[in-house]
Formats: structure tokens, sequence, C-alpha cells
């Protein structure tokens, strides 16, 4: 579930879905917001995530906010700066 296996996909992998989720975390954005944005991501890459469920979502926010690589702060995500 974290890490991609024979029975998962790498696309579908809780550490892939959350690298792009810091990817797209240049600035602040609410959880809405974000979530917008990956679930229209281009279906076309090869590497999309625009079959992503919310609940696959939330386990990578709760992931990255396990590892410290996230924060919310006032309603909003950021990338914690190590």
């Amino acid at each position: 579930m974290i890490l991609p296996s024979r029975h998962l996909p790498q696309n579908r992998a809780l550490l892939t879905i959350g690298a792009e989720v810091l990817q797209r975390l240049d600035r602040p954005k609410t959880i809405s917001g974000l979530w917008e944005e990956l679930s229209q991501s281009d279906p076309m890459q090869p590497n999309s995530t625009s079959r992503l469920s919310y609940d696959w979502f939330v386990l990578s926010l709760d992931l990255l906010f396990t590892i410290d690589a996230i924060t919310l702060k006032g309603g909003l995500i950021t990338r914690q700066i190590p």
C-alpha cells in the first residue's frame, strides 16, 4: 500500500501519490484546492492519478504528515522545509 508491489502498480502507491502532492505544494493550499488539482491531472500521462479516489488522497496526506513532510496551518497545507 505504501510501496508498489506485485499487486499494486507504482502510480497507485502512497509514496508515489505523496510525491505528486509535494510537487504541487509550491505554495500553501487548501485540501480541497489540492484535491481539485490532483483529480484533474492529465489522463494521458503514464503516472497520472486521474482515477485516484479521495480515500487514497487522504491516506497520502496522512503519510506525509506522519513523516513530517507537510503541516496544516490555518486551514492550509504547507511543505515542511528540512
